[in-house]
């Protein structure tokens, strides 16, 4: 298998039009680099250049192979990179768990400059709302969470407000009897089945209560509201993005509600040196 010094003979060679040119880019004499890619030539058994002219040129099968030097010189340095970066402390993989109430474009613009940044990092995002985010954090299944913001968080748990807020608001299917009716108040809500969101961590928590369905997420909770089984309280943002026409909003006292969101991250696994770039940005 020819070596990266020689691949890198090879490449430079043809980029540059000559050896000698190639040469003073990498700092080498012009027969250490002509050696470098006869040798070359010898383990492919190819002519990768023709040397009748005073500049050297690529063969047809040099060109082909110069793209596949080329590639190979680029994995090694992002195997190096890798490599470099992990021997310094970064996180091999990393979860980010978000809650439906949080709609950014701030999110968007952060995750295309940590892709530039750490292109061969995997990345996690998880979907949970309220306690089972809680629970992704304090287990160190998530590095950092988007949530609701709480009153209260368990003591072992770091936070820090985000600047944008979304809107909840009441929506049930057009054909529900509620979507006629110009204003409600919560004795006629408590009369038709709601739709609450429930933790997976902790499912008992509306066992008993009447004229309810639940589920883990705002994204089950809208397509039961639009199979008209209820009504729910749903982000707006994912009404308008996805409910199209099969909701109507409630128009209820106290509705709709302006929601806060925190970041969240675990003081004693503390995100990486990957996880606190992309939570300085989103906290910026």
């Amino acid at each position: 298998m020819a070596s990266h010094e020689v691949l890198q003979a090879f490449v430079h060679a043809a980029s540059e039009g000559s050896f000698s040119a190639a040469a003073r880019k990498l700092g080498k004499s012009q027969s250490t680099v002509s050696a470098a890619v006869a040798s070359l030539e010898i383990d492919l058994d190819v002519v990768l250049f023709d040397r009748s002219s005073r500049k050297p040129t690529l063969t047809p099968a040099g060109q082909v192979l110069r793209q596949h030097a080329q590639q190979v010189l680029e994995a090694s340095s992002r195997l190096e990179l890798a490599a470099s970066q992990l021997a310094q402390g970064l996180e091999p993989k990393l979860s980010i768990a978000m809650s439906d109430t949080y709609q950014s474009d701030r999110f968007e613009v952060a995750l295309s400059a940590f892709e530039q940044r750490y292109p061969d990092l995997e990345l996690e995002c998880l979907i949970a709302e309220c306690e089972d985010l809680i629970a992704l954090v304090q287990s160190g299944r998530a590095h950092i969470a988007f949530i609701e913001q709480q009153e209260v968080y368990p003591p072992d748990l770091s936070c820090s407000a985000v600047e944008e807020r979304t809107e909840i608001a009441l929506f049930v299917s057009p054909a529900h009897p509620l979507a006629s009716l110009p204003r409600l108040d919560s004795h006629t809500l408590q009369q038709h089945r709601e739709l609450r969101l429930a933790s997976i961590i902790n499912p008992d928590e509306n066992r008993g209560a009447q004229r309810v369905w639940s589920a883990p997420s705002y994204l089950m909770l809208m397509e039961m509201a639009q199979l008209g089984f209820g009504w729910a309280p749903i982000p707006r943002w994912l009404v308008e993005r996805f409910g199209g026409e099969q909701l109507v909003e409630l128009k209820v006292r106290g509705w709709p509600r302006s929601v806060a969101v925190d970041a969240l991250w675990s003081r004693q696994q503390p995100p990486g040196p990957a996880g606190s770039w992309l939570l300085a940005k989103m906290l910026e």
